[in-house]
């Protein structure tokens, strides 16, 4: 900051206890200006906005290659102070409480100024931060002085997407899936299990139920084992970089030679384990459930099936001006704006000018590495 604009400070409020928001809720605030001297503005605005970065490097023999790629969801602004050379009529220009629009030369002091933007109704991913990309949402306020640098101030927004079963057909659907494997060296015999869950997609919280038949056959104990594993994609010039995590291991009863059993084994998903993040061109969040038998000096049958992992039901936010907002008015610090400044985007029908929506998520099968929900699960 130079010596003249001493701090800009962006303040929201928190919606709910864990400062998360969600489509369509409202993300009010104000931003504050400590003035250390008078100064003159050419512009001032706050802008909201939403975007997905991928950036990764390889080397290749004495070349190093950059794999980069962006999208963009939204971007708007919301202007205190507008430059009146712009030619641009469709920016959004914020008002005091009294109609009037705020003078461009400010005193010494603090000037407070309230903004509202709303997160769009449609379709976009919850934020994400992975080894090669990221999903955010920010706030960001720039002031343009002439003949200086533009003195800038942003802060992050914690997005959660609503959980959704319609996100990818077929989440409600039942999963089976077959394996047999004949032992051989140290191990005889056969072994062979039959699974069944009842669906693929599961909201944070809720219990994933897995029913297997596991028939024994082979001259050794052998035990059902269980884990979910998150996979991270990353998408940029063709190519794919993939990173993999073991999240949840559980291991079942054993099932002791020349026995069948009907088993059923229940694991809790975790409150705060990461949604899966499929609507991102980019970007991916996936989950898989592996199943498999540890059968001791043999390669082990396993079974895989892809699931969702959706974000808990949230409590609707209510949309409207925080409280703290009231305070908004003559004081000790300089120039105050209307408590109520008009809010983006609020309701379904009048999108802003230069919203872009995000559209639908891509099909699986969109960079030729994904299979559909149900199929080809062993394969990744």
């Amino acid at each position: 900051m130079s010596s003249t604009i001493k701090k800009i400070e962006i303040t929201y409020n928190s919606i709910n206890a864990s400062n998360t928001f969600t489509n369509g809720d409202i993300v009010s605030g104000h931003v504050s200006v400590d003035v250390a001297k008078d100064c003159q503005i050419s512009s001032f605005y706050m802008k909201f906005k939403g975007k997905a970065d991928v950036l990764w490097s390889e080397r290749h023999g004495q070349t190093t290659h950059v794999y980069s790629s962006k999208d963009k969801y939204f971007s708007v602004r919301q202007y205190f102070i507008r430059d009146p050379n712009s030619k641009d009529d469709c920016q959004s220009l914020i008002t005091h409480q009294s109609g009037e629009t705020y003078s461009n030369v400010l005193p010494p002091g603090i000037h407070v100024y309230p903004f509202s933007f709303q997160f769009p109704l449609q379709n976009i991913p919850s934020s994400f931060k992975g080894a090669h990309g990221k999903i955010v949402y920010m706030l960001e306020a720039v002031l343009s002085r002439s003949m200086r640098m533009n003195s800038k101030e942003s802060t992050m927004i914690n997005f959660v997407a609503k959980g959704d079963l319609n996100l990818v057909p077929g989440l409600m659907e039942p999963q089976h899936e077959s394996k047999d494997k004949k032992m051989k060296l140290f191990t005889s015999g056969t072994v062979a299990m039959d699974v069944n869950l009842e669906k693929s997609g599961f909201f944070q919280g809720e219990g994933l139920k897995i029913k297997a038949f596991i028939k024994n056959d082979s001259s050794r104990e052998i035990k059902p084992k269980y884990c979910i594993y998150r996979k991270h994609s990353f998408f940029a010039r063709g190519k794919r970089k993939v990173h993999t995590k073991d999240l949840i291991k559980e291991v079942g009863t054993p099932i002791p030679p020349s026995a069948s059993e009907n088993v059923t084994q229940v694991i809790a998903i975790p409150q705060d384990l990461e949604p899966s993040i499929l609507n991102c061109s980019i970007i991916k969040a996936e989950h898989r459930l592996r199943i498999y038998l540890d059968v001791k000096y043999a390669s082990d049958p396993e079974i895989k099936f892809n699931i969702v992992i959706l974000p808990a039901h949230q409590v609707p936010a209510v949309a409207t001006a925080p409280a703290a907002a009231s305070d908004f008015g003559s004081g000790p610090f300089g120039s105050f704006g209307n408590p109520n400044p008009p809010v983006w985007g609020f309701g379904p029908q009048q999108p802003p000018p230069g919203y872009q929506p995000a559209g639908p998520p891509p099909p699986y099968g969109a960079h030729g590495m994904y299979p559909p929900l149900n199929e080809f699960a062993n394969k990744y």
